[in-house]
């Protein structure tokens, strides 16, 4: 339908140009025709492989959206510790700090914590580990400590997560195509990627 559109109008332009001769290149070759247009977003409907594919792609979108507040205030306590750690906290205060900013996320999510799937935590883990652009297990192992790092490894090898290495947004399309439709593209310290469509 755009690409109609688009030659209906060059063909216009184009026939006006030679009907006209003020606006003819025979008469003025160093005159170009130049027109500003506005931006204009253009969203194809998704074109679904089978009812199993967009079954998928559905619930996985609505757990993101489920898990989204979580990975929010991870990543912002992400900041937070690169921010204390940057400004020179030891790293028993940086422990307490952790300790401390743990209870509170505990008391207000715990209830609505514990009401996540299985396929809920390890979206979670994905999420966070792709905004934060780190490997969760070092990151565990740095501000907790390493059986905690561990513990969590095995959790994530268990369900299907190496948390032991860092996100790769190829290897994740469909979550891809979901956080770019939500409005969360993938963040600049990612290479540029061309993310393909998820089926």
């Amino acid at each position: 339908m755009y690409m109609k559109f688009f030659l209906s109008i060059i063909t216009t332009v184009s026939g006006l140009a030679m009907s006209h001769p003020a606006l003819s290149q025979e008469h003025r070759p160093d005159t170009q025709l130049h027109v500003t247009m506005d931006t204009l977003q253009v969203q194809a409907q998704r074109m679904w492989g089978n009812d199993t594919v967009r079954y998928r792609y559905n619930q996985m979108k609505y757990y993101v959206t489920t898990v989204l507040p979580y990975v929010k205030e991870a990543v912002k306590l992400q900041h937070e510790l690169e921010q204390a750690v940057a400004e020179g906290m030891s790293r028993k205060e940086r422990k307490k700090f952790v300790n401390q900013r743990e209870d509170e996320l505990r008391e207000k999510f715990d209830e609505e914590g514990k009401k996540l799937n299985e396929t809920q935590g390890v979206l979670m883990v994905k999420l966070i580990a792709r905004q934060t652009g780190l490997n969760i297990h070092d990151m565990l192992k740095e501000y907790k400590n390493g059986f905690e790092a561990t513990k969590w490894l095995a959790w994530g090898k268990l369900h299907g997560f190496n948390l032991g290495r860092r996100y790769n947004p190829d290897n994740e399309i469909m979550l891809e195509n979901i956080m770019e439709e939500l409005g969360y593209p993938l963040p600049d310290f990612y290479e540029e990627k061309q993310i393909l469509t998820a089926n």
